[in-house]
């Protein structure tokens, strides 16, 4: 048995030993109602349904988070690992399930978001302040989203308005001249409902690289602010019939440490100025008992710009319309999903590409339902590019509710991801052979057996995964052309447990992961540069009258930040605290303290990650 299989087996079993007791031990507490989730099938489903790797991110959560990135915070849930090269608004991602940056796939409000010339989306420039929810589906989804969801989708959802009319405000100071300010104001009847919510983050921030012997290394700071707004608008002018319209835009500049070799020679420093921005109109109708229809149109922006001094040295801008119709049919046994989406992608900016848009026309239908204790899911969708032609995707999914709390599930599915335009159409140079407009979508193959286990407040969670990606792009020497090349193979168990029990709450996920090169040739049977075998994230709270505390604790394995596996980065423990004290009904003071034990670690060679660091600050929210 290979040792990370063995060391599965193990914790698998010790787990589902947990699990046992507790189902013994657990207390009468009421059980919460399990959340709706979107994501893993387009149509609102109750968690406890789901035959998906699913996990949901509260506002409650979001708020605990502090100071804390949008992709720090994502790295706390299960299957997730994070990089970044600095602090605050720098290149930063994550990989779900071991899958790169550029293979998975953010949403906003439905609205797909990211370049199209290096395929990855700009997670450091999404303010959490503007986030109501997070649903993360791991496990690719081409078959629901179609291009680049081989290791999983993050959906997230702006704030929204309900209740009488009422203002929001927070603001907080901390570590590295931190501050952030955020103030809404929101409200809704059964006819109408609104949000509208601003804020402002600044920081000095520090080096981005560490490495006094790099080239790159400068010893100021790299600062970073950023400007956010988010917007809702729906109107009900009649029962199950709903307009609406949703916004979220950030614009923001960080510095950078880089080598002088600019088009000026040494700069005083180098800035990146970004903004993102998605809107989209929607029409949700109730045609008869059985029939609703979504229509949905809207445009996603991401518009980067480098600048060397005040000197702008490259900007990569991509515009994406998109619209999408979507049916969900009632059936005498489960539920139907028909829908048509059509995407334009358009790259702009200093470089000169060859070909600068693209067209995406997709069809998809689906259907899940339940027949007694069996749970089905099936989904097939169709996309034709118009760069590199059609590529169909499907899934399948069964479960089986064994007992009231025990239910388990078995799932195949197919998925790709596009070619990039920097892949495709990048201009030769005399150090770069150029892009090459021949290469085909990168392809992955994934199979995953799931157990859970629910008894009151008591959630536990096994899952266990196999993804087989071929055509793999790679830029390979002495050219650096890219060509479809290299194969991968991700497989790996997750572990999951959360528990509320007398005022104390408790969680627990435990990752392990085998990410190998599987190309013939030098790399072959390495790990893929930059994922950790093992990680674990954990919390414990206790809320006791007005106060709400939270300890959390997160391990992660070493890594290899290069394909050779030579350059070993080491792994690093964090531990966090966060508490709150509710001075008044709708007042609330609250403190966070990050890596208090001031550990070094790097997610990326010699680039610096936080050390210790603290931000305090206040809240109102009307209840």
């Amino acid at each position: 048995m290979h040792p990370s299989q063995a060391r599965v087996h193990s914790a698998a079993k010790l787990l589902t030993l947990v699990g046992v007791f507790l189902s013994t031990a657990a207390s009468s507490a009421d059980l919460p109602l399990d959340p709706i989730v979107v994501t893993a099938t387009r149509q609102p489903t109750r968690s406890n349904e789901l035959m998906s790797d699913v996990s949901v991110i509260t506002r409650e959560e979001i708020e605990q988070a502090g100071e804390t990135s949008l992709a720090q915070l994502l790295a706390r849930q299960p299957g997730i690992q994070y990089i970044a090269n600095g602090g605050a608004g720098s290149n930063s991602g994550v990989f779900i399930r071991g899958a790169a940056n550029n293979q998975s796939i953010l949403l906003i409000d439905g609205q797909r978001v990211g370049s199209a010339t290096n395929g990855s989306p700009a997670l450091s420039r999404i303010p959490l302040d503007q986030i109501e929810r997070i649903e993360i589906l791991r496990g690719p989804a081409s078959s629901l989203y179609g291009a680049d969801a081989i290791g999983g989708v993050i959906q997230i959802f702006t704030r929204r308005g309900e209740g009488a009319p009422r203002v929001n405000a927070s603001t907080g100071y901390g570590s590295y001249q931190t501050s952030d300010t955020t103030v809404g104001v929101s409200g809704g009847t059964d006819f109408v409902s609104y949000s509208v919510q601003a804020g402002y983050i600044d920081t000095r921030g520090f080096s981005a690289v560490h490495n006094k012997q790099d080239s790159n290394y400068n010893p100021d700071r790299d600062g970073y602010y950023n400007r956010n707004l988010s917007a809702s608008f729906a109107v009900r002018p009649a029962r199950d019939q709903e307009i609406g319209a949703n916004l979220l835009a950030s614009q923001g500049t960080n510095q950078y440490d880089a080598n002088d070799f600019g088009p000026l020679g040494a700069a005083p420093n180098y800035n990146s100025d970004q903004t993102v921005s998605s809107y989209s109109l929607y029409s949700r109708n109730r045609v008869n008992a059985t029939w609703t229809s979504t229509l949905r149109v809207g445009r996603s922006t991401d518009d980067a710009r480098d600048y060397a001094g005040t000197v702008r040295s490259a900007s990569f801008r991509t515009d994406m319309d998109q619209a999408s119709w979507q049916n969900d049919i009632k059936l005498p046994v489960g539920e139907a999903l028909l829908a048509a989406e059509y995407t334009q992608q358009k790259v702009s900016g200093t470089t000169d590409y060859a070909v600068s848009e693209r067209t995406i026309r997709s069809l998809l239908a689906g259907w899940n339902g339940r027949i007694d204790q069996h749970r089905l899911q099936f989904n097939l969708r169709r996309d034709d590019n118009s760069q590199f032609g059609g590529e169909t995707t499907g899934s399948a999914s069964y479960g089986y509710q064994f007992t009231p709390e025990w239910r388990a599930h078995v799932s195949y599915g197919t998925a790709f991801r596009a070619p990039t335009f920097n892949e495709l159409y990048f201009p030769a140079s005399f150090l770069f052979a150029g892009g090459n407009p021949d290469l085909k979508p990168e392809r992955a193959t994934n199979t995953e057996v799931g157990v859970n286990w629910e008894h009151a407040s008591h959630r536990f969670g096994a899952v266990f995964y196999n993804n087989d990606l071929t055509d793999l792009i790679e830029f390979r020497p002495p050219t650096f052309a890219p060509v479809n090349v290299s194969k991968a193979l991700l497989r790996g168990a997750t572990l999951t447990y959360d528990g509320r029990l007398s005022g104390w709450g408790l969680g627990v996920a435990i990752d392990f992961l085998d990410p190998r090169n599987e190309e013939n040739g030098p790399n072959n049977g390495n790990r893929l540069a930059r994922r950790a075998e093992q990680q674990m994230s954990s919390y414990l709270t206790r809320t006791f009258g007005n106060w709400e505390l939270r300890g959390e604790w997160q391990l992660v394995g070493n890594r290899y930040d290069d394909p050779a596996n030579r350059d070993r980065l080491g792994g690093y423990g964090l531990v966090n605290l966060y508490a709150d004290y509710r001075l008044q009904r709708d007042w609330t003071f609250f403190a966070r303290a990050n890596n208090i034990f001031d550990k070094y670690y790097e997610t990326a060679d010699n680039y610096a990650a936080a050390g210790a660091n603290v931000f305090v600050g206040i809240r109102y929210a009307p209840k």
